[in-house]
């Protein structure tokens, strides 16, 4: 490879050759249809199924993304748990909007959903991190996700100084840390097509319906 070639990636393809999304498929309910897509990925490939893109925003608009797992969804919203004090929560705490983004490669599919987001109680919060690991729980209990730190070796001690103060592993609910829910306002189901003719379906909700409109890839 020449140094001019050094990160050009034009001539890397892939064909989509999945089966096509038709509007008759469709559950007139996005949370359905989430459920339904949902259930095959985790029949697909169990251990990545639930990871998703969080995007959010500052107050600026200056967009941030990270990869984060989702714990539980239902009619009122979908759910992760993070430190409250991490960029995201920051972010979050200006401006309580995001969105999420599922994609499953080998079943060539992609949901985005957005919407605004708002806390889960200290209770589920609570709940959730006393069913966690114990190595989970110390992780969460000594880091200030995104925060500065010396070294790792200093991380590495905060979490044998916490664990020998409870060797029985009943590690201290930290109040700084729980669940954020995102209460969903739009959704788009995306399935990859032969020739990049990928069939798009949005799903906005108006006046307490939801609308369904084909997209054009």
């Amino acid at each position: 490879m020449s140094q001019s070639d050094q990160g050009d990636f034009k001539a890397l393809r892939r064909e989509y050759v999945a089966q096509p999304l038709n509007r008759s498929d469709l559950s007139a309910d996005p949370l359905q249809q989430f459920s339904d897509w949902m259930q095959t990925a985790t029949e697909y490939s169990p251990d990545d199924a639930t990871s998703m893109t969080l995007a959010t925003a500052n107050a600026l608009g200056m967009p941030s993304a990270r990869i984060v797992l989702l714990k539980h969804f239902d009619a009122e919203g979908f759910a992760w748990y993070t430190d409250y004090r991490s960029r995201k929560g920051q972010e979050l705490a200006e401006n309580p909007q995001a969105e999420l983004m599922f994609y499953w490669y080998g079943l060539e599919r992609q949901v985005r959903v957005q919407g605004r987001v708002e806390k889960l109680s200290a209770e589920q919060g609570r709940k959730y991190f006393n069913e966690r690991p114990v190595g989970s729980r110390l992780s969460a209990a000594v880091s200030h996700q995104s925060a500065v730190i010396e070294s790792r070796e200093s991380l590495e001690e905060s979490v044998s100084d916490l664990q020998q103060q409870h060797p029985d592993g009943d590690i201290p609910y930290p109040e700084f840390w729980g669940g954020y829910r995102l209460i969903p306002t739009h959704f788009e189901f995306w399935q990859g097509r032969e020739s990049r003719l990928h069939d798009r379906f949005s799903y906005t909700e108006i006046e307490g319906q939801w609308q369904v409109d084909r997209l054009s890839p």
